[in-house]
Parts: C-alpha cells; sequence; structure tokens
C-alpha cells in the first residue's frame, strides 16, 4: 500500500527528536444533551471532564455468557482463524488478542453494534460512527503481560492517519475485572493533552508493538508528571460492565499474575466524519486488521437483546 501525503495539516504533530506536550484541539463531547440521551447529563459531563465512564450492568448475565462461550471458542483454534489476526504472549503460546472480532463472529458482529455501546458513542462524538478496529483482549491468569501506558490516538494519528480526537473505544468485560487481575488503568483528565512522543516510527513497528509497544509512548518523566497532575484510576466491574473512554486518554493495565484470568471484548468507533488517511508520522499505513481504510459506510445500530 503506498500513502499519499496527509490532506489536512497537522495539529498533532509526533515521533519527533524531542518529546513535546500539546494542548487538545478538539471537542471531547460532540453532540448536544438532551432529556432524550442515551446518558445521562451528570454521566455525559464525567466522561467530558475525566475522559472516560464506567457504565455497569449493560449487559444480562445471559448475554454475557454467550459472549464468553464464542470468546472460549475462538481462542480454542475452533473457529479457524486466520493467524494474522491474532497475537500471543510475548514469553507464551497463550492467546493475547484476537482482532478482526467483528467479522470473525457474528455474536461480536451484533455486540459491535448495539445501541447500549454504539448509540451511546454515536451520541457522544456527534456523528454516524464505524469500526477502526475491534478485539478481543485475554489476559490468562498467572502470565498474562500488561499494556504500558500509552494515548491510543498517537498511534492512529501518527501511523493509521487519523486527523482528529473523534474517537472513543469501548471495553465489554467478558470476566470479572478488580483491582488484583490486571485491570484497565486511566489517567482522568490526560486527555486534554497530546504527549507527542519523541522518536521515528521503524518499518512494520506493528509487528512488535502488538506484544510490547515502545514507540509511541510517553516517556517515565511525562508519565510521572501526568500522574501527579490527574492521578491513576482503575476500572474495576463485574463483567456486563462497559468502560468508554476518549481516543486521547492515558491507559495501561498492569500483568496478572492471579488465578482468574480477564477478558474483554474491544470496539473502537470512528466518526464517520474522521475517516483515516495517510499516516502523518509512517512511511506506510498499518494493516487493514490494524486499522479500517475503507469502510463501507456507518454501523447500522441494533436494539434487540443479545441473547
Amino acid at each position: 500500500m503506498i500513502a499519499t501525503a496527509p490532506a489536512t495539516q497537522d495539529d498533532y504533530p509526533t515521533r519527533l527528536p524531542e518529546e513535546r506536550w500539546l494542548p487538545r484541539k478538539d471537542p471531547v463531547f460532540w453532540g448536544e444533551w438532551s432529556p432524550e440521551a442515551p446518558l445521562t447529563r451528570t454521566e455525559t459531563e464525567s466522561f467530558e471532564k475525566r475522559g472516560y465512564i464506567i457504565l455497569k450492568d449493560v449487559f444480562s448475565e445471559t448475554e454475557i455468557a454467550a459472549l464468553q462461550a464464542e470468546s472460549a471458542r475462538m481462542r480454542s483454534g475452533e473457529a479457524g482463524l486466520s493467524p494474522e489476526n491474532i497475537i500471543t504472549e510475548p514469553d507464551s503460546d497463550e492467546v493475547r488478542t484476537v482482532f478482526r472480532l467483528d467479522e470473525q463472529n457474528a455474536l461480536f458482529d451484533r455486540l459491535a453494534r448495539d445501541a447500549r455501546i454504539a448509540g451511546r458513542v454515536r451520541y457522544l462524538l456527534g456523528d454516524e460512527v464505524y469500526l477502526h478496529q475491534s478485539r478481543l483482549n485475554y489476559k490468562p491468569g498467572f502470565n498474562g503481560k500488561e499494556f504500558y501506558w500509552h494515548s491510543d490516538f498517537e498511534t492512529w494519528h501518527a501511523e493509521d492517519g487519523m486527523p482528529r480526537m473523534r474517537a472513543i473505544s469501548a471495553s465489554v468485560l467478558l470476566t470479572d475485572n478488580d483491582a488484583l487481575n490486571g485491570p484497565l488503568m486511566l489517567m482522568p483528565g490526560s486527555h486534554q493533552t497530546f504527549v507527542a512522543c519523541a522518536g521515528a516510527t521503524p518499518e512494520n513497528n506493528h509487528a512488535s508493538s502488538l506484544k510490547k509497544q515502545e514507540i509511541g509512548v510517553p516517556s517515565p518523566e511525562s508519565l510521572s508528571r501526568m500522574a501527579e497532575k490527574f492521578g491513576i484510576d482503575y476500572a474495576a466491574g463485574k463483567a456486563g460492565t462497559v468502560i468508554l473512554f476518549d481516543c486521547n486518554t492515558l491507559h495501561g493495565s498492569n500483568g496478572n499474575i492471579t488465578p482468574f484470568p480477564r477478558s474483554n471484548a474491544f470496539f473502537v468507533y470512528n466518526a464517520w466524519s474522521n475517516r483515516v488517511g495517510a499516516p502523518y508520522a509512517a512511511k506506510t499505513p498499518r494493516p487493514a486488521f490494524l486499522s479500517s481504510r475503507d469502510p463501507q459506510g456507518p454501523i447500522a445500530i441494533a436494539r434487540q437483546s443479545l441473547a
């Protein structure tokens, strides 16, 4: 794939000789609240202020049981997934991530289009949405490795060509996530500052970064300053909880040395008006399983129960 020059001015330059902090130039909440909105005013304001929101009991026990069964089937090898869509742990053959979740499984495709997720994201972004990326994150017990601190937008902008901060990630908890088994950690308020990272993008950077990200991550000094300024929260919840977080919120997760695995379905929704172009800080775009480059149209949101 040959990349052309980005069509718009780069308001978020990154992969520079030296790290820099830049102010956010985009809204966080792009819509307008009304009593008919799918989130309350308090929930909307909390998302805008903190850069994320935790929604409890979104999916029923029956729905989660069906999703867990499909998740186990995919990880077991029964589903015949393409090897390019599977990432294993850095030090073992344990499945770490399954990509193209919506394309490989009908139930997870239905989950991605559910109004309880996609409808709320569409409201926050003030636009129709499509899936930029989807994946199943699995952190096995005893040896599940960490996901290091990062802003998703930094990578999506630098390597995928996403122009603006107009995307939201949704993490659907398929197992209980608690303080001990490597839950998502976030720095509330960090979404208002773009950390332009130091260092040029190597060719095929995604091949190593999917196991351990080293390029496009803030320095320890920046992370320390951010943590001192904003603090660190962790997003615990029972299976069926949904976490929505802004594309520029700094987040990561610890390793899991408990016996209890942690499994989440993960969907990245991008505004239809914010479709990706040429990368801003890489020679070529990442592969299509990481960045949907030719969506056929906005997703069709569904409202019935999953099971």
